[in-house]
């Protein structure tokens, strides 16, 4: 889904004379639907609704916290939002009914989940933390994979001494480590839920066999992967795979890093130390053509009075009824405008006419820089 056009067209693009000009529509049907207000949500930012990963409850939209300790991997110059306000923002989560927080360990590094136990430490029994595990490293020093079973034990005290809490909800292995069997990982995870250190496990971007591997060993509540009308791959293996054996999916990034939202237009250029100036699909060649999905954004946007970014968390929603997007924010209006999401709703036959239509999008360039791309879908090598 996600792949360039052939070489064979413009050398810049990749794209052939006629795919140019459909872009090239695209930007202008864009320009010339009516304005929606991306500060504005026109639907109530209310999250009243329940879902099962695996066994377990979570609100049908949880929250994304990376994004809040502003460091990330190697942008280490990105300063630190303000806890104050992302505190606050996480309140009005939890009182327009969200009650699922996703951190990690390498979020920060380690500062995310300081943060998430500060806000949520009055509420613990009323909301569901995930956090992970086996990629990590401090600030300066390029994450690494460990995912031996005594790192496992070592992340985990840590976790949970950040988190302020004696039980992690839901503990995933963050990429899959080749050079450990995911046997030993599984069966790591299990003691920890025997010992009520943990109550859940999920693996984040697995690949299918060490996914089976690992439920065979410790039954996985849910994967973590990124899904959106931008990035459609999932549904070519992952959710069978995860319809089969009864396994939830948190979707990750599933607003395009801000693409879908409709804010990045043509002329939008990102500066060095934002994530998004490396990743393909956001390039400046790429970007005219992969507008075409804004402008089926905005087109029902004005037909549901709601925003681009709505149409594109519901539609999400919509798929399967275990599939849980967890976007991320800094800004509260930005949060109130994501919920507003749970309030759009489609008939089967409007989600088969997006789906026709979106299909005829074949997206510019790839979800991540090289580097990011080479950790996902890794399988673990075979138990001896």
């Amino acid at each position: 889904m996600d792949k360039t056009h052939p070489t064979s067209g413009n050398p810049v693009t990749g794209l052939n004379r006629r795919e140019f000009l459909m872009a090239g529509l695209a930007l202008t049907a864009t320009a010339l639907l009516p304005d929606i207000s991306l500060g504005a949500p026109r639907k109530r930012a209310e999250v009243s609704s329940r879902r099962k990963l695996g066994s377990l409850e979570v609100s049908s939209i949880g929250l994304g916290c990376m994004c809040m300790s502003g460091i990330y991997g190697p942008a280490r110059d990105k300063q630190p939002k303000d806890k104050a306000e992302m505190i606050r923002i996480i309140h009005a989560a939890v009182d327009h009914g969200v009650n699922f927080f996703d951190s990690a360990e390498l979020y920060g590094p380690l500062t995310n989940e300081e943060l998430v136990a500060e806000a949520l430490a009055s509420l613990r029994h009323k909301v569901v933390i995930a956090t992970k595990f086996g990629y990590f490293g401090l600030p300066g020093v390029r994450p690494e994979l460990n995912s031996r079973p005594e790192r496992i034990k070592v992340s985990v005290e840590g976790s949970l001494k950040r988190l302020k809490t004696d039980y992690i909800d839901l503990y995933y292995q963050h990429r899959v480590d080749p050079d450990v069997p995911i046997e030993d990982v599984a069966g790591t995870v299990k003691d920890l839920i025997k010992q009520g250190k943990v109550r859940h496990f999920g693996l984040s971007e697995p690949g299918l066999q060490t996914l089976r591997r690992a439920h065979a060993e410790q039954p996985v509540t849910a994967i973590q992967n990124e899904y959106s009308l931008l990035w459609r791959e999932p549904e070519q293996n992952v959710l069978p795979v995860l319809q089969e054996l009864g396994i939830g999916l948190v979707a990750y990034t599933p607003i395009g890093g801000g693409f879908l939202t409709g804010a990045i237009n043509a002329n939008t250029r990102f500066p060095d130390t934002d994530f998004r100036s490396r990743v393909p699909r956001l390039a400046p060649e790429a970007l005219p053509h992969n507008l075409a999905l804004v402008a089926l954004l905005r087109q029902w946007a004005a037909r549901k009075e709601a925003t681009p970014v709505q149409i594109a968390l519901a539609w999400l929603l919509a798929q399967k009824p275990w599939i849980v997007p967890i976007p991320g924010t800094t800004q509260l209006a930005h949060l109130e405008e994501n919920l507003g999401a749970a309030s759009v709703s489609f008939t089967p036959a409007e989600l088969r006419e997006i789906n026709e239509a979106a299909s005829k999008v074949t997206v510019v360039g790839d979800r991540l820089p090289g580097p990011s791309m080479a950790l996902t879908r890794r399988e673990a090598r075979p138990k001896s």
